[in-house]
């Protein structure tokens, strides 16, 4: 499959939503298209209320607006659990280059006594309403991911419960980006670099143009927002599962030509969930391309290898990664791609 696709497609989940089996199985029909020739697709039909998407933008907008000092009051690296306002800089994929963007990283506020580097209580500004905001979105766009892991269980040949047992504390992330328009940046200037998604999707609600998706001929192509739908993004964990039948697409943030808003909800499954290629997608003529991998142990080594903090407590020992710990890039088009150079 070449997937040299010209636009991003856009499926109507409502079926997911129906009583009939066969109304959802044929909206997973659907996912599972998009999942396979695109990797990327945009979703309608869905039930996250709008107040909820309105009330998160206009706390995002006032928490990036403040002083730097009150922003860094809430540093991610002061954090537990890797949330907490990340500044310009922090974060630098596999390219090197500064991305321009800060951002204000939230996890599942996870209380319990077996806690992980990427599960546990949430770091919060001291900014009226915003906590608030934040964990109302989190749920309405956890309870959208439930839906859409059903779809992509069908999808795959699954039973439609399947991920449910993988899911009981997830570490899922929900980020509130911020890319600020300079008239005076250099034309090359990103606003976030070329990568796949670590985890098992991306749920994207974007509020301006930028986003852009690499098809398999090496292409970028847009994907600006589309008025009450969301972008959904296969990632590197349903890569995985399906032995490279889903892919993990690369994508990026040009530069923004207008001030950018972006909530990426990036859904995965338990921390100690193993993720290997299912059976169906290997045999003797298909080997299975990915070795198990440890969800959790999979994300801690690639956010460790982007971000400044704990690429800090690597080099002092405080963290180790996993022997087998997988490097920036190498799952969906990217991978495959360097893979023919060679």
């Amino acid at each position: 499959m070449s997937r040299a696709f010209g636009a991003v497609p856009l499926v109507d989940i409502s079926g997911l939503y129906a009583d009939e089996p066969a109304q959802r199985r044929a909206t997973a029909e659907q996912l599972g298209k998009a999942a396979r020739e695109v990797g990327f697709l945009y979703v309608a039909g869905h039930d996250v209320p709008g107040e909820r998407i309105a009330e998160l933008q206009r706390k995002a907008a006032e928490f990036f607006a403040q002083p730097m000092a009150a922003k860094m009051a809430c540093y991610i690296g002061r954090s537990v659990n890797h949330s907490g306002y990340v500044p310009e800089g922090e974060e630098v994929f596999a390219s090197g280059k500064i991305d321009k963007k800060e951002a204000f990283d939230v996890g599942l506020d996870y209380h319990g006594e077996d806690r992980r580097p990427l599960l546990g209580p949430n770091l919060w500004p001291e900014l009226p309403g915003f906590q608030e905001a934040a964990t109302r979105y989190y749920a309405a766009v956890a309870d959208l991911a439930r839906r859409l892991f059903a779809g992509f269980a069908l999808a795959l040949g699954l039973p439609e419960d399947h991920f449910e047992a993988l899911r009981k504390a997830p570490p899922s992330q929900l980020r509130l980006i911020h890319y600020p328009f300079d008239p005076h940046a250099e034309p090359d200037q990103q606003g976030i670099g070329a990568h796949t998604d670590y985890e098992c999707f991306t749920i994207l609600y974007g509020t301006a143009p930028g986003l852009e998706v690499l098809n398999g001929a090496g292409e970028w192509i847009d994907a600006p927002p589309v008025p009450g739908a969301f972008v959904v993004n296969i990632g590197d964990m349903l890569e995985a599962m399906s032995n490279g039948e889903f892919v993990a697409t690369s994508h990026r943030v040009r530069k923004v030509a207008e001030e950018r808003y972006a909530f990426p909800f990036f859904a995965t499954c338990d921390y100690d969930t193993v993720v290997e290629p299912l059976p169906q997608f290997v045999g003797a003529e298909r080997p299975a391309a990915y070795p198990p991998i440890v969800s959790g142990a999979h994300l801690l080594a690639q956010t460790a290898q982007t971000f400044a903090y704990l690429k800090a407590r690597c080099a002092n020992g405080e963290l180790v990664l996993p022997e087998d710990a997988r490097g920036l890039s190498s799952f969906g088009q990217e991978a495959r791609q360097a893979e023919v150079a060679r």
